[in-house]
């Protein structure tokens, strides 16, 4: 059965399916053939109609004849449909019944011939559900201006004339819905006014029905400059009197046509939802606000990366809150992130609301905008709720919003929606991934507590492997539950698979598919954005900062932190400090496979090389800044695109360390893995300053056992030499004196003058350790000649500054006094702060072994406040414990403790263990204060 649509767009269908008609000319003649069918039209007024007067062809006869020869081969498929060509023009044969503007006339003209209310109703109704837009959308001749004027008020006239039917059936009740919509459309239309006017009366809105009347009455006189029609005032005054012959007919509505329900679109609450204490009470405490003096609409936008448990927030809060929404609830799924792939037009959602609500066919207006604006009046003074789930971006929402105080709304979406902050003051709630305690809850609640507390381990594997995502651990929960006799260490040991996690994460369908439900997200991204979220997938790190990120990419600063807000908009990515982002590991897992699956080896390497050589150069950069005794390395120019953060200073260096730490060490076994022997063993030098300051001394072996592993076999005796004076460094630090001396007997076998320097104070650092400080204290002053015959000031100050110490412990506390001031002055003189606190520590321990306790305070209390500006925790520490022992050798106990305890927790921390205890000895005999 063949069907020619021409309201709204021009199609033609054979048995519901379409048939591609080709180009917009081509349909437009179509159009013009059809609207006369079974008449010939003459070519000059198909020229005229479908091109106009000023956009016609070379030869407008032979386009017709071409567009009819092309139209022929298209609707040679149907049987009975012909165009042919007559003396007076072409004609296409074909029942007019086929056409839905023929049929939409021959419906008004038999419902208008039925004097049977009941069947006329059903033939007006089923002509204005052939209404589907205005006339031949897209041809925009004078012709279909007029045609289409013309058919529009035929479609008013028929809303009208089924308006009537209605009022006189007494369905006026019903009608309230589409008559607003109506008299907003139509604001100068009498008729409609007077419909109106009579529904509201007869449904017990009088009140409502003066204050409408009057406003037609000032539209009237302020737009026309006229009064209500006579009719139109004589109804006014029949309703002002009460007129009985008004009332409603008194005869039972027709099945079928029964008041339609309050709206209870809501899905079912979601099974097992379990935590988001503080979400649910951001959620009420925004209505709550809202519901006060001067409230206005609530918009609540949750959101949040794909399985983070955004609908099942807003429909456990929703059911929670039933009870303040009397007059119903709306849902819709827009589909924003869907498998289906294009979003819900917002006109679609609209009509489905519209539906709900009682509006039908007839009461629709024809236009998107008139159809939004019935909405709104349908739900306006209603307390209603309105969930617009999985929303692609703002400009979705927009139409769906009402403009009523009364509604709330609640909007799920990947994408943070600043639209509709700036537009409508939404309250934006950013989803994270549940806590520990939570996510156990919510595996205990699908497979019981005692299947969970069975495998303490397996069930920590399970947490770590999911996360906290909502949805990961759903999708376990349910393949656990699949298999009650299966022990969960099976379906642990499956996720303990990095490479194969994103497998295991499957439940058998699209939304419970991990990698699936990632993917939507991902393919909604552009281009660039794409390529940018796929290299960060490779990045080794915790987190990433924009300067880093730029490397990574090769892109120019500015353009990269564009990408990054698009990416945490769309929930990829995390802004989790300002300037500073991450991803969750799932998410982190399937960027990594798109970047294996879309892009080449070539680019990932150069992605990682540039990425290796930002970290490298940094934080070669910054541990100079931190006076590093040992001496710079040269680097060249790193990787094209590479632009390493500019460092000024200790304290920008210090906090750069600080953040970075995690980042280097990842980059460190990175760049292991990637076979880049070199990278390994200078990032490994680059963090030995800063962890030695901090005390860190286990991580420094680590990262520098990794570094000697990686060059073992490079013929590089610059580079064995240094290994060998920080390994011989820190295992001195470590107590492992036997380790520490064969490393840095195998230093001073090589290595330049500078390198001569470092490992003799190191030896002498080694030996003052082992309790021969006479021993150390050579080794000091032959470093200290060796660094002046260098004019290396770091190097002398340093010196200078351990051989007051040796002399301190040898107790010949005159002689380390006079080195400690010869010390000091030069660390000032030359901005060497490290030195200048570790001086003045070492001067406070000198007034304190010589009884001068108030001077040992002065310099210890300097000391610390340099050492903690610096970031020296190791040292620190030290000072605090002297400090204690000086408040109590004056007595003051309390104030001893007190810096005890705070030596005591940085001692811990950097494994110092005999110093622990002994602090733990000195605080148990004291007050407990």
């Amino acid at each position: 059965m063949p069907e020619f649509r021409l309201l709204g767009d021009i199609e033609v269908r054979l048995d519901g399916r379409p048939i591609a008609i080709g180009y917009a000319r081509l349909r437009h003649v179509l159009a013009v053939l059809l609207l006369e069918i079974n008449r010939p039209v003459p070519v000059d007024e198909i020229v005229g109609r479908v091109w106009g007067e000023r956009r016609l062809p070379r030869n407008p006869r032979g386009a017709v004849q071409h567009s009819v020869s092309v139209l022929r081969q298209a609707l040679a498929v149907i049987e009975d449909v012909s165009i042919s060509r007559r003396p007076a023009g072409y004609q296409l044969d074909a029942d007019a019944g086929t056409v839905d503007v023929h049929r939409f006339a021959a419906l008004l003209r038999e419902a208008r011939a039925t004097e049977e209310d009941e069947r006329a109703a059903e033939l007006f109704e089923q002509a204005l559900e052939l209404w589907r837009g205005e006339l031949c959308t897209g041809l925009d001749t004078r012709w279909a201006e007029s045609e289409r004027a013309a058919l529009d008020a035929q479609c008013q006239a028929a809303r009208c004339d089924l308006t009537d039917i209605r009022l006189r059936l007494g369905r006026h009740t019903a009608l309230l819905a589409e008559l607003s919509g109506q008299a907003q459309r139509y604001p100068l239309d009498e008729r409609v006014a007077g419909q109106y006017l009579l529904a509201l009366y007869r449904s017990g809105r009088q009140a409502q029905a003066f204050e409408y009347y009057h406003q037609v009455r000032h539209r009237l006189a302020e737009q026309l400059g006229v009064d209500p029609s006579a009719s139109l005032q004589r109804l006014y005054q029949r309703i002002l009197a009460a007129d009985p012959e008004l009332a409603a007919p008194e005869r039972p509505p027709s099945p079928g046509l029964t008041p339609v329900p309050v709206p209870r679109q809501l899905p079912a609450r979601p099974r097992s939802f379990t935590g988001r204490e503080r979400e649910l009470d951001d959620l009420t405490t925004a209505l709550n606000t809202a519901e006060g003096p001067g409230g206005t609409m609530v918009i609540s936008a949750i959101g949040g990366s794909g399985g983070i448990g955004k609908t099942w927030l807003a429909l456990h809060w929703a059911h929670e809150n039933l009870d303040r929404f009397p007059d119903g609830q709306l849902h819709v799924n827009l589909r924003g992130f869907d498998p289906t792939g294009e979003p819900m037009p917002p006109a679609v959602a609209v009509r489905g609301f519209l539906d709900a609500l009682g509006a039908g066919p007839a009461a629709l207006p024809s236009g998107e905008d008139a159809q939004v604006g019935l909405y709104r009046s349908l739900v306006a003074d209603r307390k209603m709720l309105i969930v617009l789930d999985n929303a692609r971006d703002s400009d979705q929402i927009a139409p769906l919003l009402p403009g009523s105080t009364s509604c709330t709304v609640v909007i799920t979406s990947r994408r943070r929606l600043t639209g509709l902050v700036t537009g409508h003051g939404a309250h934006i709630l950013d989803l994270d991934v549940l806590g520990p305690a939570e996510a156990r809850d919510l595996l205990a609640r699908r497979l019981g507590n005692e299947r969970v507390a069975a495998e303490p381990r397996p069930l920590a594997e399970l947490l770590e492997g999911c996360a906290g995502l909502p949805l990961a651990l759903g999708i376990v929960a349910a393949r656990a539950a699949a298999h009650p006799g299966f022990p969960l260490a099976s379906l642990a040991g499956e996720l303990r698979d990095l490479a194969g996690r994103l497998d295991t994460l499957d439940g058998g369908e699209l939304a419970t598919n991990m990698r699936a439900v990632l993917s939507w997200s991902y393919h909604a991204l552009a281009p660039e954005t794409a390529t940018v979220f796929a290299l960060l997938g490779l990045v080794p790190g915790p987190d990433i900062d924009t300067a880093a990120a730029a490397s990574l990419t090769a892109l120019p600063a500015t353009r990269i932190r564009a990408i990054l807000r698009d990416l945490e908009s769309a929930s990829l990515v995390q802004q989790h400090v300002p300037g500073r982002y991450r991803m969750h590991d799932l998410v982190r897992l399937y960027a990594a496979e798109q970047a294996q699956r879309d892009g080449d080896d070539e680019v990932r390497t150069s992605a990682l090389r540039r990425l290796t050589d930002f970290y490298l150069h940094t934080a070669l950069n910054a541990e100079q800044l931190l006076q590093s005794l040992l001496p710079p390395i040269e680097l060249g120019e790193p990787a094209a695109g590479c632009h390493p953060s500019p460092l000024n200073d200790q304290a920008t260096a210090l906090a750069w360390f600080t953040i970075e730490y995690p980042n280097l060490l990842a980059m460190q076994r990175l760049a292991a893995a990637q076979g880049w022997a070199m990278s390994v063993w200078r990032l490994a030098r680059s963090v030995t300053t800063f962890l030695y300051r901090q005390g860190r001394f286990p991580a420094a072996l680590t990262a520098l056992r990794t570094g000697e592993a990686a060059v073992a076999d490079l013929d590089d005796p610059i580079v064995a030499t240094g290994s060998h004076q920080l390994l011989g460094a820190i295992f001195s630090e470590l107590g492992q004196y036997d380790n520490a001396l064969r490393h840095l007997t195998l230093a001073e076998q090589g290595g330049d003058l500078p390198g001569q320097a470092y490992t003799d104070h190191t030896l002498g650092w080694l030996w003052s350790l082992r309790g021969d400080n006479q021993r150390a204290l050579r080794y000091a002053t032959r470093a200290l000649h060796r660094y002046r015959s260098l004019n290396m000031v770091a190097g002398q100050s340093r010196e200078l500054t351990v051989i007051g110490w040796y002399l301190a412990q040898l107790g010949e506390y005159d002689k380390a006094r006079t080195q400690c001031a010869a010390a000091l002055g030069l660390a000032r003189r030359h901005g060497q702060v490290e030195d200048e606190g570790l001086t003045l520590g070492i001067l406070g321990h000198i007034a304190h072994h010589t009884g001068k306790q108030v001077a040992a305070l002065g310099y210890l209390r300097q000391a610390l406040a340099i050492l903690r500006e610096i970031g020296n925790t190791y040292y620190e520490a030290t000072v605090l414990d002297y400090l204690g022992r000086c408040h109590e050798a004056i007595g003051d106990i309390g104030s001893a403790h007190a810096a005890w305890r705070e030596a005591l927790r940085l001692y811990r921390i950097q494994h110092r263990t005999t110093d622990a205890e002994r602090l733990d000895e000195n605080l148990g005999s004291g007050p407990a204060s």
